[in-house]
């Protein structure tokens, strides 16, 4: 899939679906709902996301921020918090976990959105500097099947952390021809999903430093 793919950690049914239901109508697809901190784990196993939105109270405890630690500790993704009314101290720990955002139930669409569009976009910069621009020479010279130039503006969005829907309003083009290019990046790349594709890239960099 093209899109970004999503794990939603929530204890309540409704809440989830409602978010699910959300995001399929957007540029996002749910790779995963999690009930339970365990749930979580085997799904960040199994079916490795793009982003988390994890409920801070999870099962009436702090098990989303113990979550949120395990991603930090073992896999490079964003995190947003999904919360309601949270105690000083719980916020306090939430905090130093550093999501990438906070979402609060109840919640609209457009904010939804927003707050995902622009974890994406801040997790993609992070760690930036760390690399070597990115030019279609330096990647193409270490790639079998090289990009094309429509191809590689397509991965530098993506790199830059824009979803579909702003790579196709930035480059003039409709949304299936994005998803269309997307498929053949995914080939080159040897990648799955928008989290590999960043992980491919930093390793062609780094091969060229």
């Amino acid at each position: 899939m093209s899109e970004v793919r999503v794990l939603i950690v929530e204890d309540e049914p409704l809440i989830a679906e409602d978010i699910a239901t959300a995001l399929a109508n957007n540029d996002f697809n749910v790779s995963g709902i999690a009930y339970s901190m365990e749930d979580a784990l085997d799904e960040l196993k199994r079916n490795l996301p793009d982003l988390v939105l994890l409920d801070i109270n999870l099962n009436g405890g702090e098990e989303g921020i113990e979550i949120a630690h395990e991603i930090n500790a073992r896999y490079s993704l964003p995190f947003v918090f999904l919360t309601s009314y949270s105690d000083k101290i719980t916020l306090l720990h939430a905090k130093n976990t550093e999501p990438a955002g906070y979402v609060v139930k109840p919640f609209t669409d457009a904010g939804l959105y927003a707050t995902l569009e622009i974890a994406l976009f801040n997790h993609t910069q992070k760690n930036k500097h760390l690399f070597p621009e990115l030019t279609l020479e330096k990647i193409n010279s270490v790639l079998t099947n090289k990009l094309s130039d429509r191809e590689f503006d397509v991965t530098r969005l993506i790199y830059d952390g824009k979803t579909n829907n702003q790579i196709a309003e930035t480059l003039f083009v409709s949304i299936n021809t994005i998803k269309a290019h997307i498929k053949n990046i995914y080939l080159k790349l040897d990648a799955d999903s928008r989290s590999t594709v960043l992980a491919r890239l930093r390793e062609l960099l780094e091969t060229k430093v």
